[in-house]
């Protein structure tokens, strides 16, 4: 069989003000003409389907009709898992109904987990493979919180809980399998942060859970999956060097700092149980650029991306010599019939001097909420010997904020 995995397409995304509506559509119109081309036979989505838990009408007909080109060939699968952005009681409400086309969701850890051990059948209707279809696990869903708790305790239940999980899902898988009486292939799905994940920054990656990212190592996952499919970090990446264990990372850039990335999705062919590995690139459908230097730099690079055509968001970083009050000016006037949009630009040198000490310019954008927080810890003077327990709480708040589910009744 032919799977093909994929994560992250965070439909509904916005940057610096601007929706991505255009390239989600040019990127699933995309992903649609490849899956018929390279005759794929299951889709996998680890995991943030949508940007946050209450996508807009736009955003859900993109997926929906995404769904329906995909599934209106037989015996085509798609497994869709959310991820901590997504909403699960979203995903799931239409799932019975999506059964009907091949089309698998699951937004929330099960009860009972060998639920989420979903055997999937070839076009001859014999079984072909089964997919441990596990979603990002929330933490209500994995530990018991009691009273007193260290963050170390809190941390240590977190990963035994995620522990737990994989294993009870990847033994139903295992005895189903037994029952089919054949070398069928289990491939697991997860949304989370494995150990030595590399990440960039303003990327959107959020903190999982309380105290840490809650980083798992290779080992937690059990024995006997041929091939995991992650979710949650944007970088396309192996974990712990396994061709087996991958992200495929979000396949469009989430930021400018993810601007030069070759984005992909994961191609994996089964002969047996032995599983081929290969990654496919995604084209850009739209080409973001960061302009860094004095203003001969930055008008050349102007120019040089004028050339090339296209529609291109810029951020511009100034940081030459000359001090340029009516920068913007200047930029707009140089980008004019460009068909090119500026989206932030960012002034170093009259900050250097107008804001003397503070060296750069910041708005919140810059800055995560945790990093807020350390901000109004030093405004306040807060002794450092009770940042860590204050550090904790808040953290268990924005958790518990991220993890509500507001399309729940």
């Amino acid at each position: 069989m032919k799977v093909l995995h994929t994560s992250d397409w965070h439909i509904g995304r916005t940057l610096h003000g601007r929706k991505r509506y255009e390239e989600s559509e040019a990127f699933l119109n995309w992903l649609a003409g490849l899956i018929e081309d390279k005759h794929i036979d299951v889709l996998l989505v680890a995991g943030d389907v949508f940007d946050n838990s209450t996508p807009s009408n736009y955003a859900q007909e993109i997926y929906y009709r995404f769904l329906y080109r995909v599934a209106a060939s037989a015996n085509r699968h798609v497994v869709v898992t959310a991820g901590n952005h997504d909403s699960p009681s979203f995903l799931n409400a239409p799932r019975e109904l999506l059964k009907y086309l091949n089309v698998h969701v699951v937004g929330c850890a099960s009860d009972p987990p060998a639920d989420e051990a979903i055997v999937l059948a070839r076009s001859n209707r014999e079984p072909g493979l089964i997919v441990c279809a596990i979603p990002y696990l929330r933490d209500r869903d994995i530990r018991v919180a009691e009273a007193g708790e260290s963050i170390e305790d809190k941390e240590r239940k977190l990963i035994e809980g995620i522990r737990t999980h994989y294993r009870l899902v990847c033994e139903a898988a295992r005895q189903k399998r037994d029952l089919l009486n054949k070398a069928v292939p289990i491939v697991a799905m997860g949304h989370l942060f494995a150990a030595g994940g590399r990440t960039v920054d303003g990327d959107g990656v959020r903190e999982l859970y309380i105290g840490s990212l809650a980083q798992v190592r290779a080992d937690l996952f059990p024995e006997g999956i041929d091939y995991l499919a992650l979710g949650h970090l944007h970088i396309p990446q192996k974990v712990g060097g396994s061709d087996f264990i991958r992200y495929s990372g979000s396949p469009l850039p989430i930021g400018f700092g993810e601007a030069d990335q070759q984005k992909c999705v994961v191609l994996v062919e089964f002969s047996g149980n032995a599983p081929h590995v290969t990654e496919i690139p995604v084209p850009r459908f739209r080409v973001l650029k960061t302009l860094r230097g004095d203003w001969q730099t930055i008008a050349g690079g102007i120019d040089a991306m004028t050339s090339k055509g296209g529609n291109a968001w810029l951020e511009i970083i100034y940081d030459g010599e000359e001090i340029i009050g009516n920068l913007r000016e200047r930029l707009d006037e140089a980008n004019k019939g460009t068909g090119m949009e500026i989206l932030r630009i960012r002034n170093n040198q009259v900050l250097q001097n107008t804001l003397g000490r503070m060296g750069k310019e910041e708005s919140l954008d810059d800055l995560d909420v945790t990093e807020v927080f350390k901000r109004c810890l030093d405004t306040h003077e807060v002794p450092e010997e009770q940042r860590p327990e204050l550090l904790s709480a808040y953290r268990e708040v924005i958790v518990s904020l991220n993890e509500a589910d507001l399309m729940a009744d």
